[in-house]
Parts: structure tokens; sequence; C-alpha cells
């Protein structure tokens, strides 16, 4: 099955496949195949282009290792007080493709905030995904939610270097990074001011990788269920969580029933964690609004605002849009220019909602 440049691969690889096929039906291991042989005609890698400092550390902790990348904006001062930005990439791809194809570090460039890409390696999985999927790496404390904000941490505390406002600190990913983004919402609503969703799955949508392959066709277990279960995972740090998501309506990796699953899991963890402030009808939303990009995709924004008039969370419903980032640059991987630039869209989200 071909797919144009642009399309993104398989998110879970044969690795996966091994383990599940003696699990999964028939019919859902041909989607499997037919999704892994889309991996082959995937976009090449491309040099992130920027006007600012790209370094690379390893962050060593008691959860584990993993290298990291942080970009500092052109002009930047120490001292000055500036949003720190987790990007977290999908399968496959790597922190300089996933920065080149969101051009986040353009918009630090233009809007002063710092950025930092977590990589994920082969030796951890061997399709580079983020492990979203596996019990050890989906609560506080453990694995990589656990590395992810030891990172952040080792970030703000290097002020020779940076100053961060810990009032506005944020995670967003693709797919699989998406998924993590989603686990480290539930898990350091602490270090976390509001999460960026792009084509990924609710709180525990999965607990194994046979498991994972079903969720990304199917979805994941009732989402006010989980919305339950991402508000105990919170425990003494539960607080609302404001969410915006990407998804599009003609993804075949991680199908559209997972973006609308993930608002809803949302809309049940911060109605709890709110004390009731937050009352959201996933079938009524406060606002609709239709939009087209000029020569490109059509689009709907649904948005939820809570008792006192405040937006919660963004739905961005991409019609036509496949697995991708919406509005993304086509010489990185797992992009569609023509959608709405999701880049764009979070970092004002973002910056609307902080900490405290």
């Amino acid at each position: 099955m071909a797919v144009p440049p642009s399309s993104p691969r398989l998110p879970i690889l044969a690795r996966m496949l091994f383990f599940s096929k003696k699990l999964l039906r028939p019919g859902i291991l041909m989607v499997a195949l037919l999704l892994l042989m889309s991996l082959l005609s995937g976009a090449p890698q491309s040099a992130r282009a920027s006007g600012g400092t790209w370094q690379q550390f390893t962050y060593s902790g008691p959860a584990g290792s993993r290298p990291y990348f942080v970009y500092t904006p052109a002009g930047y001062h120490v001292g000055t007080a500036v949003p720190l930005f987790v990007m977290l990439h999908g399968c496959t791809q790597t922190p300089a493709d996933f920065a080149t194809g969101t051009q986040m570090d353009q918009l630090a460039d233009t809007h002063q905030f710092i950025v930092v890409y977590p990589q994920q390696t082969s030796q951890y999985n061997s399709a580079e995904c983020w492990n979203w999927f596996l019990p050890a790496d989906q609560s506080r404390g453990s694995g990589e939610p656990a590395i992810i904000a030891g990172i952040v941490q080792t970030v703000e505390q290097t002020t020779s270097q940076w100053t961060i406002d810990q009032n506005r600190v944020y995670v967003a990913g693709l797919s699989a990074g998406a998924a993590m983004a989603v686990i480290l919402g539930a898990t350091y609503p602490d270090i976390f001011a509001a999460i960026g969703v792009g084509e990924g799955l609710e709180y525990k949508a999965a607990t194994s990788a046979s498991g994972a392959l079903v969720a990304q066709v199917y979805g994941g277990p009732n989402p006010t269920q989980q919305g339950q279960v991402a508000y105990n995972a919170m425990g003494s740090h539960a607080r609302e969580v404001p969410t915006i998501s990407f998804q599009g309506t003609a993804d075949n990796v991680v199908y559209p029933i997972n973006g609308n699953q993930v608002v809803q899991q949302w809309m049940q963890t911060d109605h709890l964690a709110s004390g009731g402030v937050y009352n959201a009808d996933f079938s009524s939303p406060s606002t609709i609004t239709n939009g087209q990009v000029p020569f490109g995709q059509a689009y709907t924004i649904y948005t939820w605002n809570d008792n006192n008039g405040k937006e919660v969370q963004e739905y961005w419903v991409v019609y036509y849009m496949t697995h991708a980032w919406s509005g993304g640059n086509p010489a990185g991987s797992y992009t569609d220019p023509y959608g709405p630039n999701a880049s764009q869209v979070m970092y004002t989200f973002f910056i609307n909602h902080p900490l405290h």
C-alpha cells in the first residue's frame, strides 16, 4: 500500500506485530501488516534549520537514561524567565526530524521560549516509540514519564544557561509522543501547565504491545472510565489540565475514534479535578468554528468552557488529514503542510493557560 511522501509511517513496528500475531484475529493482523508496509515509503529525514542554539545532553536518573536536545532561541538572554515547551517525537522520528516538521524552533525564535526534545532510542523500543502502552511507563515516578519529568527539572535547575518560567511548562507530541503527553498530563500535572495531543490516544488506552495495536484501530476503554483512572493517577497533585488536540479524519494509523476519546477522557478527568467547576458535554461544545486553509484542508474547531467561561479544551478535527502533524513542514516526516498550523495554534493555547 503506497502512501504519499508526507504521510506518516506506522508507529508500532514489526516487534509489536511479533508479540501480537498470536493474539489478534486475522482481520486486525491484516490491518497491521498493511500499515507496516506503508512504513517503507515514508519521507526521508531532513536537517533542522534555525537561528538559535541546538545542544545535546544525556539525562540519567533513578528511572533511567535518555538523550535530549535543547533549543535556545536566537536573542535569548539568561535571567529572562521564558516558557519551556517539551516536544515528544513519534515513532521512527528523531528530535531533529520532529523539529524540522513542527517548525517549533522558528516559533521559539519569534516568541522567545526554550524547546526541549527528549529522544527515545532503539535500545528501549526498536521503532523508537515512546512506550505509552506499557504499565511501567504509565505512572508517576516510574519509567519514561519520570525520565521526561527529570529532564524538565534538570533544564529548570541549569540556571547558568536558562531561566525557565515554571508557571509555563508545556508538553506536546505526535502519535506515540502524543500518547505520552497524555500520560504526563495525568502523572505530572504539577509540572505541565497544559498538554498538546497530535493524533494520540487516551490515558491507558492499552497496557500491552498487542493491546496498543487494537486501540489504535478501535480505540481504548470507555473514556469516562479512563477519565477516572487518569484522575486517580494525579493523586495529591490533581488539578484541571487544559488540553488541545488535533485529529485527522483520514488517519488510518491512529483512527479518529482515538481523537474523540482523548477529549472525552480529559473532560471527565478535568471535571473531577476541578471539583465540579468544569462540567463539559462532548456533544454540546461551547463553540463550533469551521475553517479552511487557503488551497488546503477544511477543519472544525470545538471548544469547551468551564462554569466561569474559561476555555479548558480545544479539539481541532482536520478533514482528509492522515496521520500527521497538521500544518507541518514537508521536509520533516509525518507532516501535512495543507492543514492548519498546529504549532502556532498550540503555542497560542499554551500561553493562554499558565499553571497558576
